[in-house]
C-alpha cells in the first residue's frame, strides 16, 4: 500500500504530495526554493538550489529516508547556462545537503516552472536501506 507523506516544515502542498512511500521506495515530489508561506526564497540560482535541496531533504527525512538513500534525481532549471556558470558554487551546496555521493541524475532545461519566480526544481527517488 502507498502512503502519502507531507512535511509540516514545508509549505502546504496543493495538487501534489511532498513524498509517496511505496514499500522501501520514496518518490519525492518536486521541490523548489519555496518557503512555508509559498514565496520563492533567493535571487540567485545558487541560493534557490540551496533552498530546493534543503526542502527535498526535509521531505525525504519526513518520509523516513536519508540523503544516502537517493538513487535518482531530476534537476529542472529555467536557464542551463546559469547552471553551468554556477557549477563550482553548486558543488559546495551539493556537499552541504548530500555529501559526496551522487545518484543517477538528469538535468532538464525548461521554459518555466509552476512558480514563475522559481529557477530550479528537484525531484527524486530514494530507496531506504534495510
Amino acid at each position: 500500500m502507498n502512503r502519502i507523506v507531507n512535511a509540516p516544515a514545508l509549505g502546504e502542498p496543493v495538487g501534489f504530495s511532498h513524498a509517496v512511500v511505496a514499500g522501501d521506495t520514496i518518490y519525492l515530489g518536486g521541490q523548489t526554493a519555496e518557503a512555508p508561506d509559498g514565496t520563492i526564497v533567493g535571487d540567485t540560482f545558487v541560493e534557490q538550489f540551496d533552498r530546493a535541496a534543503g526542502n527535498l531533504v526535509i521531505a525525504l527525512r519526513t518520509a523516513g529516508g536519508e540523503p544516502d538513500d537517493l538513487v535518482s534525481l531530476q534537476v529542472f532549471v529555467t536557464d542551463v547556462a546559469e547552471y553551468h556558470e554556477a557549477v563550482m558554487a553548486l558543488a559546495r551546496v551539493w556537499r552541504k545537503h548530500f555529501g559526496r555521493r551522487y545518484p543517477a541524475m538528469g538535468l532538464f532545461g525548461v521554459r518555466e516552472l509552476f512558480d514563475p519566480q522559481a529557477k530550479v526544481e528537484l525531484m527524486g527517488v530514494a530507496v531506504r536501506q534495510a
